[in-house]
């Protein structure tokens, strides 16, 4: 993770030149290991969150709200009691090491002003928020408690004497001159690279904060410590002496790396020059606020994703077996017909037949010429008998297999339709997104209701207003583009206008795609945009060519009953797109 001492130093200054003499208003414990402290003071209001999770450890402002529970956990209602009303006094970080100490003054029932620390110990797997005594140095409580059965080192209980975290023997960067920097490289194993040198030697650096720093001492970041001589130590030196000069003195360059499509993926408190990325730049609080608002935005939709996919995946199963348990009793009808003929022909010869015969052999008065058929007899029943007897075989195989075969097609278009959900699931980008495919879930039965408000209360019933993507062709015309059945049905049946142009791709599940068209001809270079758009957004959106019909939208109909999304369309064209990623970000990306 990123968040690395040189982070956390720039974000301590932000925190104390913000909170010092604020008053902490409202503590909240969203989740297990977050702490939420609402602070105030004069034309500052602010959240600052302070987080032990194991896999996103860190301090630093909030702009989201987070839900908060029924009833509030112990250590919640422990820092109520000792933090609530009171003022900070100061934010600090000792060293470089991930470690925050917030310095608060507050006062006891009988109003005797009583000094406080909490300390956010930010380290991976160990990481941990304390209240502590300072004037006797004993833990209040920890949000993590433990005791010498986990650790060894120290335990984390009430009552217990604060210990810091244990030492990593790893060195201020902001304390010693190049003779030590040199003389601590040179101690570290010849096999070590420079990555490996920085992040095991020097306290604060992440590896994105260590590969620049090598960027910039023009060296490659694999090569070993063996191979290093006086250059590249004083080489190294520079970037580094001239990062932690500008930290000693605060000033910081807070800087946000970003993906194609604009998605976070790292920061630093320096500027990153050699990904050779876009970047982002602000504060640090926002900056870091803002890859952890993404990063937990894509766990939730992985998640109800994946809890929705799950659903879907037992359901076409379900769906499957039934399938083909229907098709396998179908294939048992198959004998339907034989069974009429040979009641047929019995009853058409009855007079020829004598009871006790094992079968007969008649002419098949239906073909030309001379055909006989051989038809398996009961003994014990009058050939009159066994004439009935096929007569009421032929009507069960033809009443199952009329059965069947609605229910057969019914599977068949469920599955379809599951397939097409499924399809829409593994496209979604956000949660309005995902919400609307859970709505239509619960609409047709697949996904339960959520449960009613304890003491009878029914939950307020929100409105989703689907939001079709947008986009604008190389002519200027907007191109709508629906993501799943909830949008496709808005798009097409309530925004889309009579003579705007339908698009959709032929027998593939995918968008509906909507040229408005302002009473305009539309230019062959739009169309070809539209339909590769519509083909991205599509099952077929990895393949090299994908159909996409077209029409009129006044040729777009919905069936009386049919499921979400489905329509039925005539006078249709076809052309052939390709699906073009590049084309989405250069006509909008949706926006």
């Amino acid at each position: 993770m990123p968040y690395d001492g040189l982070v956390l130093a720039a974000i301590t200054k932000e925190l104390d030149e913000k909170l010092t003499g604020g008053r902490i208003d409202r503590i909240h414990q969203p989740t297990r290991d977050e702490i939420v402290l609402v602070v105030h003071r004069p034309g500052f209001r602010g959240r600052l969150l302070l987080s032990a999770n194991a896999q996103s450890a860190r301090v630093h402002l909030t702009g989201t709200t987070r839900e908060n529970p029924a009833a509030a956990p112990v250590f919640c209602m422990v820092l109520r009691k000792h933090l609530e009303g009171g003022r900070i006094i100061s934010v600090q970080q000792p060293g470089l090491e991930r470690m925050l100490l917030i310095k608060v003054e507050a006062w006891d029932e009988l109003g005797r002003r009583l000094p406080k620390h909490l300390i956010c110990e930010i380290m991976g797997k160990h990481s941990n928020i304390l209240l502590v005594e300072p004037v006797s140095n004993i833990i209040i409580d920890g949000i993590k408690r433990y005791s010498h059965a986990v650790s060894r080192y120290r335990e984390v209980l009430p009552g217990q004497p604060y210990l810091p975290p244990p030492s990593q023997n790893k060195l201020n960067p902001l304390l010693f001159n190049e003779e030590q920097f040199r003389r601590h490289c040179l101690d570290a194993p010849l096999e070590t690279t420079l990555v490996e040198l920085l992040q095991g030697r020097f306290e604060g650096l992440s590896k994105v904060t260590c590969r620049e720093i090598i960027d910039r001492a023009n060296l490659a970041a694999d090569v070993l410590l063996d191979h290093c001589g006086e250059y590249e130590f004083r080489s190294l030196w520079e970037p580094i002496h001239q990062i932690m000069a500008l930290a000693r003195e605060g000033r910081f360059a807070p800087c946000l790396t970003c993906g194609n499509k604009g998605q976070a993926l790292d920061f630093a408190a320096l500027e990153l020059t050699h990904t050779g990325l876009a970047t982002k730049h602000g504060e640090m609080n926002e900056l870091v606020d803002l890859f952890f608002w993404e990063r937990e935005q894509a766990e939730i939709i992985n998640k109800g994703r994946n809890r929705v996919l799950t659903i879907l995946k037992k359901e076409m199963s379900r769906l499957g077996k039934k399938h083909d348990l229907y098709q396998a009793s179908l294939k048992a009808t198959a004998a339907a017909d034989k069974f009429k003929l040979y009641g047929e022909l019995l009853t058409a010869n009855l007079y020829r037949l004598e009871q006790g015969l094992p079968e007969a052999c008649l002419q098949n008065y239906y073909e030309t010429g001379d055909q006989t058929v051989t038809i398996p007899l009961d003994r014990h029943r009058s050939p009159s008998e066994n004439a009935q007897l096929y007569f009421k075989k032929y009507i069960k195989a033809r009443n199952t297999r009329t059965a069947l075969e609605p229910r057969i097609a019914a599977a068949r278009d469920e599955m379809l339709y599951l397939e097409g959900i499924k399809n829409a699931l593994e496209q979604v980008s956000n949660l309005s997104e995902l919400a609307e495919i859970k709505l239509e879930l619960t609409e047709q039965g697949y996904l339960k209701s959520p449960p009613p408000l304890p003491g009878g209360k029914k939950k307020k019933k929100e409105r989703l207003v689907p939001k079709p993507l947008s986009f604008f062709s190389s002519d200027g015309l907007q191109i709508l583009v629906g993501k799943n059945n909830k949008q496709n049905d808005y798009l097409t049946l309530k925004l889309a206008q009579e003579n705007d142009l339908w698009l959709h791709t032929k027998d593939i599940h995918g968008a509906h795609v909507i040229i408005r068209t302002e009473g305009k001809e539309i230019p062959a270079s739009t169309l070809a945009e539209a339909a590769a758009l519509a083909a991205f957004f599509s099952k077929g959106h990895s393949s090299t060519n994908v159909p996409v019909d077209y029409t009129l939208k006044k040729h777009v109909s919905k069936p009386k009953g049919a499921r979400p999304g489905m329509v039925i369309y005539r006078q249709q064209k076809t052309i052939m797109a390709v699906p073009d990623e590049e084309l989405v970000e250069r006509l909008g990306g949706g926006n």
